[in-house]
């Protein structure tokens, strides 16, 4: 890991380019628009390979960054934890040369996405599974314990959330959980302060709004229609979206002050 100095550099302006994904399968049944099939996923990985980008997971850009050298990183995320991120999304990345982050649900090892109302059952990883990630080379992240709006919990709940759901993913991998990643998207002071308190380094969301900080960085959703033009689109104006820059980097893992602006 990078020393404290570097760690407390400002993170760039425009933002880190970090791209949201969610499963990887037919997509023809999805009526959220969030499934992308492997054979997209195969071009959008070529369409940044053949571009001189690297995709990288959230740990290792910022720790690139921090040190000055992630130009052409492209940090790749995939939310929920699905069986389908190891099948079919972790072949297409070691194809590439690259890595990614998965954001997963240790409250529901081996269970569906049954916070979905529409739309299909789909498997979510169980903890062998999780270490054959984390074995492949990609970073294990937390989506809470079982990918409920933050914003609406009582404490308790947003506790165990957030806290416990890191405590059970570094008990299956061995290794500290760094990131977290909002469910839905939705964020607020309360909850990002009690994300930096939990200990983790980073938090992803995807549109913050007025909320800048390490623990408030926005994603790019990627999807089955993100062909090769609306990649070079949303890259373009991918730094219009956030001007202010995110912050510095806590300087190590444990409990933090944070400070919401």
């Amino acid at each position: 890991m990078p020393a404290p100095a570097a760690l407390r550099r400002l993170l760039p302006t425009p933002p880190l380019w970090i791209a949201m994904y969610h499963s990887v399968a037919d997509p023809s049944d999805d009526p959220y628009r969030v499934t992308v099939s492997p054979a997209r996923l195969d071009r959008q990985l070529r369409w940044l390979a053949d571009r001189g980008l690297t995709g990288v997971s959230v740990r290792e850009l910022l720790a690139a960054t921090a040190e000055a050298r992630a130009a052409g990183m492209v940090g790749l995320t995939f939310d929920d934890g699905y069986t389908d991120f190891l099948d079919a999304a972790v072949p297409l990345l070691h194809r590439y040369g690259f890595t990614a982050t998965v954001y997963v649900l240790p409250g529901r090892l081996g269970g569906d996405n049954a916070w979905d109302p529409l739309g299909p059952r789909k498997p979510l990883l169980d903890a062998d599974g999780i270490r054959r990630a984390a074995a492949a080379g990609m970073e294990i992240g937390s989506h809470g314990l079982r990918h409920v709006d933050l914003t609406r919990a009582d404490d308790a709940t947003l506790d165990a959330e957030i806290r416990h759901s890191r405590e059970l993913i570094e008990e299956i991998t061995g290794t500290a959980a760094e990131g977290f990643c909002y469910p839905y998207g939705a964020v607020d002071p309360r909850v990002v302060r009690a994300v930096g308190r939990a200990g983790y380094r980073y938090a992803c969301a995807i549109d913050p709004g007025p909320l800048s900080g390490p623990y408030t960085l926005p994603r790019v959703h990627v999807g089955e229609a993100d062909t090769a033009w609306r990649l070079t689109a949303k890259r373009v104006l991918h730094p219009l979206r956030r001007r202010r820059p995110t912050g510095p980097l806590p300087a190590q893992s444990g409990p933090e002050r944070v400070t919401v602006s």
